[in-house]
């Protein structure tokens, strides 16, 4: 088969290594200039994707576009390529919208007959501020649009709201150019997503459910990064799946959309409280989920376009996965100065079973043929570990992640112990999860 990777950053470079060792042809664009050494030497990169249409168009339904991210406009884009006949996986220009306009999202759940949060939005902070003083409270600060990422968001701590007061005037106050934010009504409870593959008419079945570890540091204290660790499984997901992602299909049907798509959540006593969509590819997700599904990469996307309804296979138990990390992570290269190019070790041999726990992120080949990093992010790896329970799972992830040598890495050494401690067994006890197998 044929795979043509289009993004900013080569966010999927785990899955194009894993597309080019199982024999399929991919080519990656990407288009920021300091991530071009990511997966250098590794997968082949185009300078203009727009210029391999042919080559993708030459392998009939074999020739899949794989889009990365929801930035610049890409959804619209995809909308026109599947228009012109080609096989596009990422999302829409509806798919981007929910994810970027978080006004818009929760009023798409609200109509679908989900519960929502009290939701505010806001396009200047003068007004926010009044807003706060007349309605003390502990509120989330969500930005939405373009040019904000996850470390830009705030969740509130005081219960009269100075300090989300203070991040607008920080933040805001004096800005030469508007921006669109939303506040939110903070929710105590266990905070939770659920995702699926969307092949334009259904969703492949089982979803999965995962509990992501977004802080910088241990005890969730620090930056809120992309993402530092994720618990994922495929099992007992059914129920949690109906209640909330699944009344999306008519939706996403209608709107075009084909792709993986997940919904997080806050759960307590009081119910399911959906809080944002991601319309793409999660990173790292799609990498913790590698391990548990016997479906190749390939195969599933083979499905997905040519809505065969073929089987989608997942192993059983689940997967833990620590993100590993160099300067300038959680900020940019362009923000923080820190070099590229150390040395990507290992303690001892990898066998083929901690090859497919280790998955590539800002790594690239020197001239030499050695293992460096790479990239804009120091993003650097991502290593897994599967079991029957979590605490199995997490046993093998820091196995293998205690035998990956770079200077200056880090990484959370708590992936999981929360949900161990007693928040899995609070979602049980919510009655969101299926019944255990026989």
């Amino acid at each position: 088969m044929r795979f043509l990777g289009i993004g900013d950053t080569c966010d999927l470079g785990a899955l194009y290594g894993r597309l080019v060792e199982d024999g399929h042809d991919v080519r990656v664009s990407i288009a920021e200039p300091l991530a071009r050494g990511t997966m250098a030497g590794l997968v082949p990169q185009t300078e203009d994707w727009r210029a391999e249409l042919d080559w993708v168009r030459e392998a009939g339904p074999d020739g899949i576009i794989l889009f990365e991210n929801v930035a610049k406009g890409r959804g619209a884009v995809q909308d026109e390529l599947r228009a012109e006949g080609f096989n596009v996986i990422g999302g829409s220009a509806f798919g981007d919208r929910l994810e970027k306009d978080r006004a818009y999202a929760q009023g798409v759940l609200a109509r679908i007959g989900l519960k929502v949060a009290g939701v505010w939005d806001f396009e200047a902070a003068e007004p926010a501020l009044a807003f706060l003083a007349e309605r003390p409270g502990r509120y989330v600060l969500k930005f939405s649009g373009e040019g904000f990422g996850a470390s830009d968001n705030y969740v509130g701590r005081l219960r009269d709201g100075r300090d989300v007061a203070a991040m607008i005037r920080a933040r805001l106050l004096g800005r030469s150019e508007g921006a669109r934010f939303i506040l939110m009504e903070y929710l105590e409870g266990v905070e939770m997503g659920v995702g699926a593959y969307f092949d334009g008419e259904c969703f492949l079945e089982p979803a999965c459910l995962d509990w992501e570890h977004k802080r910088f540091f241990p005890g969730d204290m620090g930056e809120l990064t992309g993402e530092m660790g994720t618990v994922v499984t495929y099992d007992r997901t059914g129920r949690f799946f109906e209640r909330t992602l699944a009344r999306m299909a008519p939706i996403l049907r209608e709107n075009g959309y084909l792709g993986y798509i997940n919904l997080n959540t806050i759960v307590n006593d009081r119910g399911i409280w959906p809080l944002e969509f991601t319309c793409r590819f999660g990173y790292p997700g799609f990498a913790i989920l590698d391990p548990l599904q016997e479906t190749s990469w390939a195969e599933l996307f083979r499905a997905m376009v040519t809505r065969s309804g073929t089987p989608f296979r997942t192993r059983r138990g689940f997967a833990v996965g620590i993100v590993l990390t160099t300067p300038p992570f959680p900020y940019m290269r362009r923000e923080v100065e820190a070099p590229v190019g150390l040395p990507v070790l290992f303690d001892g041999e990898l066998t083929d079973a901690d090859r497919r726990h280790f998955h590539h992120g800002e790594i690239g080949l020197d001239p030499s043929g050695s293992l460096v990093t790479s990239g804009i992010y120091g993003w650097t790896a991502v290593v897994t570990g599967t079991g029957a329970t979590i605490a199995e799972a997490r046993v093998e992830a820091y196995r293998l992640a205690d035998r990956v040598l770079v200077p200056d890495m880090r990484y959370r050494r708590d992936i999981g112990e929360k949900l161990i401690a007693g928040q899995l067994a609070q979602v049980e006890a919510l009655g969101l999860l299926d019944p255990p197998a026989a």
